[in-house]
């Protein structure tokens, strides 16, 4: 993907999350499939991926600031919606990092092999995915000033102290990847096959074969959802 057409998507995302959170319905899964389907629409690297999570937080925030104006004393609704995009936001990284390792698995099972040094690479082009979640956030919340900053801080923190979801998936995907690619590579050390030579570059080959694969999960979720709420409003009418 061209940097013109990343940072369009960026800044379509934007636009997309600040709409999301003046109309203020259903706002984490709003944010989650947004984000999921500005990721499908190309092929992203750590750096794209950092770019679109700053946009969604500056969507977040645009839509939220007239609930922070001092005179509405409207913070709490303000921390809800912002609590909301974070958790969106979140699970659309988990639902990233659920599919490279599905996808590592899958070149597991055909026959690559993997060495200790390629493992580690592995888990730390993995682990940079949640690094990037919350270095984003933090960022974001030390350069805002007004009551928005002190929410995004206090969900940094229960993000650190608890855990985010990216960080979940990607310990409980590690776990069974780590050993699927280890007993291949046990059996198949002999070939000498690797998954890539330039192991730090893993995430990145990892999301430009999976990326297109999300778009096409995200889109029939996207179209029942839509279904759903159309037989829930007919229900209602009845």
């Amino acid at each position: 993907m061209t940097t013109e057409n990343q940072n369009s998507a960026a800044t379509q995302l934007e636009a997309d999350v600040k709409r999301a959170v003046e109309q203020g319905l259903n706002l984490q899964d709003q944010v989650r499939q947004l984000t999921l389907a500005q990721i499908s629409s190309g092929k992203f690297d750590l750096a794209a991926l950092r770019e679109l999570s700053q946009a969604v937080l500056n969507g977040a925030l645009a839509g939220a600031q007239p609930l922070l104006q001092p005179a509405l004393a409207q913070t709490g609704q303000a921390k809800e919606q912002l609590q909301q995009v974070v958790a969106g936001l979140d699970a659309a990284l988990a639902q990233l990092a659920q599919s490279a390792s599905l996808a590592l698995q899958e070149a597991a099972g055909k026959a690559q092999a993997f060495s200790a040094t390629d493992l580690k690479h592995a888990r730390a082009d993995f682990e940079q995915l949640e690094q990037m979640f919350l270095e984003t956030l933090q960022s974001t919340a030390s350069r805002t000033r007004d009551a928005a900053g002190v929410i995004l801080s206090e969900l940094l923190a229960h993000s650190r102290l608890h855990g985010s979801a990216v960080g979940a998936q990607l310990q409980q995907g590690w776990l069974t990847t780590a050993q699927q690619l280890g007993e291949v590579g046990k059996a198949q050390l002999d070939a000498g096959l690797k998954l890539a030579q330039a192991s730090t570059d893993l995430l990145r080959q990892i999301a430009a074969g999976v990326l297109g694969g999300l778009a096409e999960q995200v889109k029939p979720a996207a179209k029942a959802d839509a279904q759903a709420g159309k037989g829930s409003a007919g229900g209602k009418d009845a």
